[in-house]
């Protein structure tokens, strides 16, 4: 029978963060017509043996398919009219999916919606000080955006400077993309725009697809009465030189995938010295493997081109709007460190 909505958990080898987690879920989504799924990506500790234990969905992906294809196969295999892609690492509130389906249900023009992420890690810290200063969240805190220059950022974070949530986000506006930590999708639009691409594996696969949304005319839109905290870094730290890689890497594939050709050429040259003084600036700071595989990043890059131009063709033959009025005019690069611009 078709649900309304499933909420889908990837999970590989993540039990502690199931234990520790995956409770508040089961405790505020509730209702007949919304399921729990985990999808499990072939994992080897006892995260089925804990799972087979709670009230849930489990799907059996049986190996490691990563983010992106591991949530495009979960999907495949439920059946219902809104999505939620939820990190494991994810701790949710009250009422946070009432919210985003009640939104979903008035505004059926609205392809996507992002709730309000906040920092788990800085809830914990304000209780036990009693400081009652929160910040957010560094991957999506109150909605991402795009700058000239392929950078994302979000509001209530620029580049590595996040800020406390003292309300000063808290309107319903449009977003350039919606966090993968906590995503609320039509799940028939999902399919329509190809989800998530595989080839990323992970990082960025959210803001590449919610690109191709935004040039086929959907929006979406950051709810931000809704609220999730998520502890992030759960699969690789902040500054793992595999998610160095990944970032750089996919940053670069989806530029090439969706930018026009106007502007697909100017940005990739800039981006060439940028991405460079980064490698730079990583070395300095002692930090010789991340700087590595930003070199690493753009070779590999330059291999998959070729393998990219089909998808390139596709995107920009189906693009109903060549370049979204919602990505920036400025470079978050040069307000941050030249006019030293923190929000």
């Amino acid at each position: 029978m078709a649900k309304e909505c499933s909420v889908i958990i990837l999970n590989w080898n993540g039990e502690a963060m199931l234990r520790r987690y995956l409770p508040s879920v089961i405790k505020y989504t509730q209702g007949g017509d919304i399921e729990i799924v985990v999808a499990d990506n072939g994992s080897t500790d006892d995260s089925l043996l804990y799972l087979r234990a709670q009230p849930v969905r489990i799907i059996e992906l049986g190996e490691n398919f990563g983010f992106a294809e591991g949530y495009n196969r979960a999907i495949a295999q439920v059946d219902a009219k809104y999505v939620v892609l939820l990190n494991s690492d994810v701790e949710v509130t009250e009422g946070w999916l009432d919210t985003l389906l009640s939104y979903a249900r008035a505004h059926e023009n609205i392809a996507a919606i992002q709730p309000k992420i906040l920092s788990w890690l800085s809830k914990e810290e304000s209780l036990a000080s009693a400081s009652n200063q929160i910040h957010f969240e560094h991957a999506g805190a109150a909605g991402g955006m795009m700058d000239c220059l392929g950078y994302p950022y979000c509001r209530g974070r620029l580049l590595s400077y996040v800020e406390v949530d003292t309300g000063q986000y808290d309107n319903i506006v449009p977003i350039f993309w919606a966090s993968g930590a906590c995503l609320f999708i039509n799940r028939d639009v999902y399919l329509e725009v190809g989800g998530l691409d595989a080839a990323f594996f992970a990082h960025q696969e959210e803001i590449d697809l919610c690109w191709r949304l935004h040039c086929r005319g959907y929006h979406i839109m950051v709810v931000p009465f809704s609220k999730v905290y998520h502890l992030g870094g759960g699969a690789l730290e902040y500054e793992s030189p595999r998610k160095t890689f990944l970032n750089f890497r996919n940053n670069l594939l989806m530029l090439y995938k969706n930018l026009p050709v106007g502007k697909l050429y100017l940005v990739l040259f800039i981006r060439f010295f940028l991405d460079y003084l980064a490698a730079i600036q990583m070395l300095l700071s002692g930090k010789l493997l991340n700087a590595k595989e930003v070199f690493n990043a753009r070779c590999e890059f330059f291999k998959m081109r070729r393998v990219y131009k089909e998808k390139r063709e596709i995107n920009i033959r189906s693009a109903k709007i060549a370049y979204p009025d919602i990505i920036s005019k400025r470079s978050i690069i040069f307000d941050y460190y030249l006019f030293g611009r923190r929000k």
